[in-house]
């Protein structure tokens, strides 16, 4: 059988992670106190933790005792051995984005909570307009210079196809600003968040279309606060999903209900005042 192409360069992936800086990974500090947020509004203590991630000693600093667990395409996840999985900020470099979650389900006890924070299909998006633009204008062609990112809709679904139950997927946009493209792309790289695309071009950017890219980016997205500085969009997505367990609510049986719908309006429509009365 015919592998489907790869995505992801590990090895390059890699490399880009082991630059990261400990300033460029704001990101993460936001996706961190927004998981700890919403885990207190679940009626729960959590004692087995697992976190999937690519920046294992910023989770291992911000849920101490997790087990930290690289991103692979095979992860390192006993079965049914934890009572909440995490992944973060990792799922976007996934060749197999549902295999991920499958595998996250298996490590879950019964009645155990899945959460994950993913860049979703806003993020980067005025980078890669303005790429694209300069680049097909200059060269008659497109390299892929920004990863692909489901939107919030797809994501929700993968939720359901990896065998979770009572799916929630929610977003949060952020919009920074920069003094100019270069620091954005600075930013990136402290991320850890360079190009790995498998297929990206062998070459980095020329000089003439990095100064051309700066230029037009300037001119079409001005910070609203600051149009002197640029914006750039992360579109931040919050899933969660619970390992199937018998105390959970379940839908009824197709044909199950007791009572019709036409008949209760019925019902309704006999109970009404008339006219006149």
């Amino acid at each position: 059988m015919t592998q489907p192409p790869k995505l992801t360069d590990r090895a390059r992936l890699a490399q880009n992670r082991a630059r990261t800086r400990p300033d460029g990974l704001f990101l993460h500090d936001i996706a961190a106190d927004q998981i700890k947020e919403r885990l207190e509004e679940v009626n729960r203590t959590f004692t087995d933790i697992a976190i999937v991630t690519g920046q294992p000693d910023f989770w291992a600093t911000r849920f101490p005792g997790a087990t930290i667990v690289a991103d692979d395409d095979a992860l390192a996840l006993p079965p049914e051995r934890f009572d909440l999985v995490l992944h973060a900020l990792a799922l976007h470099w996934a060749d197999d984005p549902v295999g991920q979650l499958v595998q996250c389900r298996r490590a879950l006890r019964p009645d155990g909570l899945f959460m994950a924070v993913t860049f979703g299909g806003q993020t980067l998006s005025e980078l890669r307009t303005i790429l694209a633009e300069v680049e097909t204008r200059q060269t008659g062609g497109l390299a892929p210079r920004v990863a692909p990112m489901a939107e919030i809709r797809d994501l929700g679904g993968l939720i359901q196809r990896a065998g979770l139950a009572q799916p929630v997927a929610d977003s949060d946009t952020l919009r920074v600003s920069y003094p100019a493209l270069t620091a954005l792309l600075k930013d990136l790289r402290a991320m850890g968040e360079g190009n790995a695309l498998a297929a990206r071009h062998p070459k980095p950017l020329s000089r003439a279309l990095l100064d051309s890219a700066t230029r037009l980016y300037a001119d079409s997205f001005p910070h609203p606060d600051d149009p002197a500085r640029i914006r750039a969009t992360f579109d931040m997505i919050f899933l969660s999903g619970w390992a199937p367990h018998e105390s959970q609510q379940q839908p009824l049986r197709p044909g199950s209900a007791q009572t019709r719908l036409a008949d209760a309006l019925a019902a309704a429509r006999d109970d009404s005042p008339q006219s006149g009365d």
